[in-house]
């Protein structure tokens, strides 16, 4: 039996690959972020993004470049993709809200709800999941929640203030965006031409009860890859999951 909510899942995505990495330089000298590769791979990271829209049922995505976007634009051109790419340059910064305004103006179907992400990072839980919880709270928007570990050992006490335990990276108490969204046909409309719509846009949804989280499930792997430590960490996660 078909799903009845499989019509309202999006088959189109947006990636924000402008950034500069500049805090994973050496790695984005010569590369745009979205093209360094997570060690052991032999992939960039928007090669396992591309991979993982796919078999969440994505068949068109928006990549807009930035820093360097000629090296990108090439490796897209080169690759066996498993969906179909347009790329879209900004030739000027205009924000994250403005970028995500300027690609969402490329996509296929304008009138249809779609996904979008930020371009570093590596993520795996079921996007179809998240397409009906966006769906079945009539949210405008909906992003993702993570729980990333803290990079430091938690000391834990009780109430005489003895130490009990010690806790070796646990996940932070507090959820935070986890650059992963689903968006309804309207969205774009509501993005500013230039800034960032976390400042405007999502504000203005919450306050009207339209902007909703959706919990990564425990256990999906997740991770913002910013540093040359979190591609480290990336290799080293990986080698445990094989």
């Amino acid at each position: 039996m078909t799903d009845p909510r499989a019509a309202a899942r999006p088959t189109q995505a947006v990636i924000l690959a402008g950034g500069q990495g500049s805090r994973l330089r050496p790695y984005t000298d010569d590369r745009p972020k979205p093209m360094v590769e997570i060690p052991g791979t032999g992939t960039p990271i928007i090669g396992h993004q591309l991979a993982w829209l796919a078999e969440e049922g994505v068949t068109d995505v928006v990549v807009s470049c930035g820093h360097l976007a000629d090296v990108l634009k090439d490796w897209l051109d080169r690759a066996d993709l498993p969906v179909r790419v347009t790329t879209v340059v900004e030739t000027e910064p205009l924000g994250r809200g403005g970028g995500l305004k300027y690609a969402a103006a490329h996509l296929p179907h304008p009138d249809r709800p779609w996904y979008a992400t930020n371009g570093d990072i590596w993520t795996r839980f079921s996007l179809r999941d998240m397409a009906d919880f966006h769906t079945e709270r009539d949210a405008v928007a909906t992003l993702a929640l993570a729980r990333p570990r803290i990079p430091w050992g938690a000391v834990q006490t009780d109430g005489f203030g003895h130490v009990t335990d010690f806790i070796e990276a646990p996940p932070t108490t507090y959820e935070i965006n986890a650059g992963v969204y689903v968006f309804s046909a309207g969205f774009a409309e509501l993005l500013p031409e230039r800034g960032d719509h976390e400042r405007t846009t999502f504000p203005r949804l919450a306050r009207e009860l339209k902007l909703a989280g959706f919990p990564i499930p425990q256990g999906a792997y997740w991770r913002a890859i910013d540093t040359a430590k979190d591609l480290t960490e990336a290799a080293k996660e990986l080698s445990a999951l094989r």
